[in-house]
């Protein structure tokens, strides 16, 4: 019986290690996260960029849409 106390505190220590760990880990994450929606923010303005970009270009540009192109030599 006197290792009752013993046994729940070391359950109790074993406890506080895992919720710091976990902690720790949801902290790591949430930053990735962070950086991964900046990251996705970056590229979403690039493509507006892009696309308004192409949008400017004169209809007698050399780029042809996707229907217009000729079929590959291959064919």
């Amino acid at each position: 019986m006197s290792n009752e106390p013993i046994d729940i505190q070391l359950h109790l220590i074993e406890l506080e290690s895992k919720i710091a760990f976990q902690e720790d880990t949801v902290n790591c994450l949430h930053e990735e996260l962070l950086a991964h929606q900046k990251r996705i923010d970056q590229l979403q303005r690039q493509i507006l960029t892009l696309a308004e970009k192409l949008q400017q270009l004169p209809q007698d540009s050399e780029i042809l849409r996707p229907e217009e192109e000729p079929p590959p030599p291959h064919y």
